[in-house]
């Protein structure tokens, strides 16, 4: 059979360190013959060179360091061939301190192999992968019970571990799940049935390899592409901007409509691209690809791309989450992570540990806050932004995360559910308005050209009374004569026209209640966006600007067009601005010192 017509299978082999996984997997090479020719006998060799019994694991754990312990540190891949299909057998370390390496290996699986050694029993970590695997959505799995002739082959034995260890599958909804009695050094139920069993005669490991079903590939599923990179093109011509990625899921045709979370942007599909050969007219899971527009937005790396008419991804910036962690340092509230989703990384704190499972036992402790290594937990999470991510129920591998702390791998997991915040309404009305809003014929690039600068929105803050008007009337004047299109707007320009409201001071007119604010800001906002869309550099004086106030003005026309301005010497909220004068005594001088900034940081081109 022409193995470029069979099907492939990705299988995890797991268990706890020294239960026999990688000498199961050895033997199923050896009495396959699917080994390359003389590396048996040449195995057995070194062995003998080397003092050393011939254990069938050597034909895996290839490191130096790996076969000087006996254990196995890295996922070893394995290329196993039946007349069904073409298997790569993940085999992934069983000790505690290489519970990242399992993890990794698991989360390319299909389909799972545990091994428990008969002898032994059921052991911590035996649990703690049955439930890693579990979170990780691998629904397939076989439970083989090794090292049966160190119990005599005891039919006892096995149906104890099975009752025991099925119970512990079952409370975590495993129900997809085999077990067979083996012995990997003496090759019983390995290939063929064993004769030292004769009260088995279900599966060998090989005829169950077989059974495993194959996932579909997720052509059905809603189309999921995270952005990886733009790339720009400017010789001969070439004028394209390709959106690149690798498809997760679904199908992407060229005419379709897609959307780019998380700010909402639609777009329509122009080309397919490739990096040789014709543009297809689709792609789908696993390819390479990228693609270009019809109408120029804005996409960054980390985008998730979702088409229209289909379900839609979830955006948020505050999730709960079932985490296992491997840091080595506990994990800490407050302290700044990593959180990597896709393509996208966002910095990311610990806002509440709801419990901590002890995953042997499945057994919760509500009271512990504290997630320490090798914990598996159930947390809420807060990021700075808001990120694009499925829900695990909707697409389990586009839920998967990592948690980076100080450059390493520190835990991961999965997002279960998005958690309601200030800004969320907010969020929700800003995608609904991106998704319905309309745009001519002229693309921000050629704005840009015309027009000598890109468009942007410059916030300037500060106490009452501290010349934010001067300096912004300055500025305004000082880049009209340089040719900008530029305009300055108070704030006061987008009240209701009842009496004359005031911002910060009740001496001063009426004093704006909270609701007032609130809603004049997202006007703000909205007018904002329509002043980006047209090119312009608006300048607007705005006293004592929160954080959560430019958070909100920043979900509207995007964080990368808009800058803080702080006038004075005290911050007194708790804004982070993009630049702070504090000597605001001459508006002309300032009005220079934010055109050079503007300048240096290629806002202004020309």
């Amino acid at each position: 059979m022409n193995s470029k017509m069979k099907e492939q299978m990705n299988i995890v082999i797991t268990g706890h360190v020294d239960h026999g996984k990688s000498t199961v997997i050895g033997r199923m090479l050896a009495d396959t013959n699917s080994l390359p020719e003389g590396k048996l006998e040449s195995v057995k060799r070194n062995c003998e060179r080397n003092s050393k019994p011939f254990e069938y694991a050597f034909l895996l754990d290839a490191l130096k360091d790996e076969q000087a312990q006996g254990i196995t540190i890295d996922a070893a891949r394995v290329f196993f061939k039946t007349e069904k299909r073409d298997y790569i057998i993940l085999d992934a370390p069983g000790h505690i301190e290489f519970l990242k390496n399992m993890v990794t290996g698991a989360a390319r699986a299909e389909a799972a192999f545990l091994v428990i050694d008969a002898d032994e029993g059921i052991q911590e970590n035996s649990r703690r992968h049955g439930y890693l695997l579990s979170m990780l959505g691998i629904r397939q799995l076989c439970v083989v019970v090794n090292k049966m002739d160190l119990v005599e082959y005891s039919q006892r034995i096995y149906r104890q571990i099975e009752r025991k260890y099925s119970r512990f599958l079952k409370n975590l909804d495993m129900t997809d799940v085999s077990f067979i009695p083996v012995s990997g050094r003496e090759g019983d139920n390995i290939a063929s049935l064993s004769k030292n069993m004769p009260w088995w005669n279900g599966d060998t490991v090989l005829s169950l390899l077989d059974k495993f079903r194959k996932e579909d590939k997720p052509t059905k599923l809603p189309f999921r592409m995270s952005v990886q990179d733009v790339y720009k093109f400017t010789n001969e011509g070439d004028s394209r901007r390709i959106i690149a990625g690798t498809v997760d899921s679904g199908v992407l045709k060229q005419g379709d409509e897609v959307i780019f979370y998380p700010s909402g942007k639609k777009s329509r599909v122009e080309t397919i691209e490739v990096f040789s050969g014709e543009s297809p007219e689709s792609v789908g899971p696993g390819q390479a690809t990228g693609f270009t527009m019809s109408e120029q937005i804005y996409a960054k790396r980390g985008n998730l791309v979702a088409r229209v008419g289909e379900k839609q991804p979830q955006v948020g910036n505050v999730f709960r989450v079932s985490l296992f962690w491997l840091g080595k340092k506990p994990l800490e509230k407050g302290k700044d992570y990593i959180l990597k989703v896709g393509t996208d990384r966002v910095k990311m704190q610990l806002f509440d540990t709801i419990r901590v499972i002890d995953a042997s036992s499945l057994s919760t402790d509500n009271m512990k806050k504290m997630v320490g290594r090798h914990d598996v937990a159930e947390c809420v999470f807060t990021t700075n932004r808001a990120i694009a991510f499925d829900l695990v129920e909707d697409l389990p591998s586009a839920s998967r995360f990592v948690i980076v702390d100080d450059y390493e791998i520190a835990g991961g997991g999965i997002i279960r559910e998005v958690v309601k915040d200030s800004m969320s309404g907010h969020r929700r009305d800003v995608i609904h308005r991106n998704f319905s809003w309309e745009t001519g014929n002229i693309s921000s690039s050629e704005r840009v050209k015309a027009l000598g600068h890109r468009s942007q929105l410059l916030l300037v803050t500060g106490e009452q009374d501290v010349g934010k008007s001067n300096v912004s009337k300055a500025l305004e004047r000082r880049l009209f004569d340089r040719g900008c299109h530029a305009f300055y707007l108070g704030i006061n320009n987008f009240s209701d026209g009842e009496g004359d409201p005031d911002w910060g001071d009740s001496r001063r007119g009426r004093r704006l209640a909270a609701h007032e604010r609130e809603e004049m800001i997202t006007r703000l906002a909205v007018l904002s966006k329509m002043s980006m869309e047209g090119g312009a550099i608006l300048i607007v004086s705005c006293p004592e600007l929160t954080g959560e106030e430019r958070d909100q003005i920043a979900l509207t026309i995007e964080p990368h067009r808009l800058k803080t301005i702080w006038l004075g010497h005290d911050l007194t909220t708790d804004l982070k601005p993009d630049y702070q004068i504090v000597n605001v005594s001459e508006a002309v001088t300032e009005a220079e010192k934010v055109e050079k900034l503007l300048t240096d940081e290629g806002i202004i081109l020309s």
